[in-house]
């Protein structure tokens, strides 16, 4: 049987709520005819956009998600977005542990856990992203920085819980307007970590389960190669994803590859 490829993109700060919903309304239909048993097509819009894109016609056929999340229902929180003010918007999923939350705004794994429990207890599916530094795979620590990564950022979650978790595998080096995407043969072998060290939290056929993704400088060149080396169950994609055409021939392309394999 065909698994389910899952193939999406964060916008990040880049649209209006106009744009989003124009984007949204293109790429649902460019990819109309594709089977959603064999694709899960999300996109994870900014915090203003979400009702809008909710209420879209291409809602049912385009998983959303957001951007970032905070693991208090409420509270004295100047700023941030709590997981009842998401439910409100029908979102499905919600972004943990983006390098740009982890580097940028200081977060770190204790935090991203925090926010893993709180969505899963409010039934969102978590995105938990993981990656290394530069500096980090330089010394030759990736292993063990996405080792720990994943061990604190689900810590106390279950081998059921596991069945509503998604992973991103984000190199830090790799993501931007200046990143270098990473290597197939690299990016295999981490995705090769990243799925024994599920299996060690979980358990072998819940750690199995747990789709991992790739993210990173992806695009129409490497797409198709990342797509079919072992552990890569998707891919996250940036800016070659903001043009729904373009993204819509990424999708196609995937789609058709993994019909043939």
């Amino acid at each position: 049987m065909q698994k389910k490829l899952y193939i999406g993109t964060n916008t990040k700060m880049y649209k209006t709520i106009r744009q989003t919903v124009a984007f949204l309304d293109e790429l649902g239909s460019l990819t109309r005819d594709i089977d959603r048993n064999l694709l899960e097509l999300f996109v994870i819009p900014s915090y203003t956009a979400l009702d809008a894109a909710a209420r879209t016609a291409q809602a049912q056929a385009i998983t959303l998600g957001a951007q970032n999340m905070s693991w208090e229902d409420e509270g004295q929180f100047t700023g941030e977005v709590s997981p009842l003010m998401l439910e409100e918007t029908g979102v499905r999923l919600v972004c943990i542990g983006h390098s740009e939350r982890r580097h940028i705004f200081g977060e770190d794994d204790e935090v991203e856990n925090k926010k893993v429990l709180a969505a899963l207890r409010h039934h969102f599916t978590p995105l938990l992203c993981v990656g290394e530094t530069a500096s980090q795979k330089e010394l030759g620590i990736q292993n063990e920085v996405l080792r720990s990564q994943l061990k604190v950022g689900l810590h106390d979650t279950s081998p059921e819980q596991a069945r509503h978790i998604w992973i991103a595998y984000e190199p830090v080096w790799a993501i931007g307007v200046g990143g270098t995407p990473a290597g197939v043969m690299y990016a295999s072998r981490m995705h090769t970590v990243i799925r024994q060290t599920l299996r060690e939290i979980y358990g072998g056929e819940a750690g199995d389960r747990i789709p991992i993704l790739y993210g990173g400088s992806v695009n129409n060149m490497n797409a198709r190669e990342l797509i079919q080396a072992p552990d890569i169950d998707g891919l996250f994609i940036g800016r070659s994803a903001w043009d729904a055409d373009n993204f819509s021939r990424i999708i196609h392309d995937l789609v058709d590859i993994c019909l043939i394999k």
